[in-house]
């Protein structure tokens, strides 16, 4: 099995902040293995979070490193190939990217497109939600209005909140994102940790009066000891994000969530992302998929894995100006996979 690596640069139609900081471009890394004639996809974007730090250079280094490795290697000698990924201290954005590739060369070898192979149901995908960052009233109006203007059947908004200007920040961005799209109901929030557990705990009944769906990450990872309190004071589902990584973090937090947020870039790829599901869902836990600064490539893997999940935000690639991909498509709010081979991702264009 042949390896190659290709970085590329991705820039964004709308700047995102988040509590921790904006970003408006990102440079990710484009995957492919080759064998019997068969060439299969992935991808790996860059993300920070606490003491992890995944940055373009460490993830394309290290699957460099591992390439000579794989010359061995068949890809259907997926048991082999996960230990080696592991022994090789791979970082799980680098494994993510392998593993997503090893999986669209085995659709494109059984000529399937993988949520068929898996025996999944389309019909079963929600629809996806469109983020909007943290931004002053009259941006985030502007920000939804635009979204609307571009993909007027979306369905759901996700509204980055934990505002450095505090919580009072936070609720007027939500009224005016509310007042400019009364129509939308379904609304979710994701704070990225910037919240303290009382001001958490505060907005928790403030957003359930509103009518928000549920609320992401309120607390700083490494806070995880004061999730139980507002497990128990919020009226709202808490899902966790930065604090889960993969399977191994469920049972500690399955006592003190409503739900997980699962990313191929924490777990190491689509086949941990599976262990996952089936672990949140022995401990009664909801499940949504989400995204970095992830290019068509990265979102349509997961979108072949969405009829699982309860809610989606699969909506990076939708804000890019240069996706060198093309892929899963958005139909009435839904982010859908086609029915072609494998992941069904092809080149939008050609990279400099």
């Amino acid at each position: 099995m042949q390896l190659r690596v290709q970085l590329f640069t991705v820039h964004k139609r709308f700047p995102l902040t988040i509590s921790r900081g904006t970003t408006a471009q990102t440079t990710n890394v484009w995957v492919a293995i080759e064998h019997d004639g068969i060439e299969g996809w992935g991808e790996a974007s860059p993300f920070s979070i606490g003491e992890q730090c995944q940055t373009t250079e460490v993830i394309a280094r290290s699957l460099q490193k591992i390439a000579p490795l794989l010359k061995a290697l068949s890809p259907l000698e997926r048991q082999r190939l996960e230990r080696l990924m592991l022994e090789a201290r791979l970082p799980s954005g680098a494994r993510a990217a392998l593993d997503i590739a090893l999986h669209d060369w085995a659709g494109k070898q059984a000529h399937l497109p993988l949520w068929q192979l898996w025996g999944l149901d389309r019909d079963r995908i929600v629809p996806t939600s469109i983020t909007i960052g943290i931004n002053p009233p009259d941006l985030a109006q502007q920000r939804v209005r635009d979204w609307l203007g571009q993909l007027p059947t979306l369905q759901a908004l996700k509204l980055k909140l934990g505002s450095p200007a505090g919580i009072e920040a936070d609720q007027a961005m939500v009224l005016a994102v509310q007042s400019t799209a009364s129509h939308i109901t379904k609304i979710s929030i994701d704070a990225n940790g910037g919240w303290s557990l009382e001001q958490a705990t505060q907005m928790s009944y403030w957003l359930a009066d509103r009518g928000i769906t549920y609320i992401e990450q309120p607390l700083v990872k490494g806070q995880e000891g004061d999730l139980p309190t507002l497990y128990r004071e919020s009226p709202l589902p808490i899902f966790v994000d930065e604090s889960c990584f993969n399977s191994y973090d469920i049972p500690p937090l399955a006592d003190r969530v409503h739900g997980i947020n699962i990313k191929l870039m924490k777990a190491g790829g689509i086949t941990e992302a599976w262990r996952m599901i089936h672990t949140a869902r022995a401990y009664g836990l909801k499940i949504m998929f989400g995204c970095y600064s992830d290019s068509s490539l990265l979102n349509t893997a997961l979108a072949h894995l969405s009829p699982l999940a309860d809610h989606l935000d699969l909506d990076s690639h939708l804000n890019l100006l240069d996706d060198p991909f093309s892929g899963a498509s958005f139909q009435n709010g839904r982010v859908l996979p086609d029915e072609q081979p494998g992941l069904g991702v092809l080149r939008a264009r050609s990279e400099g």
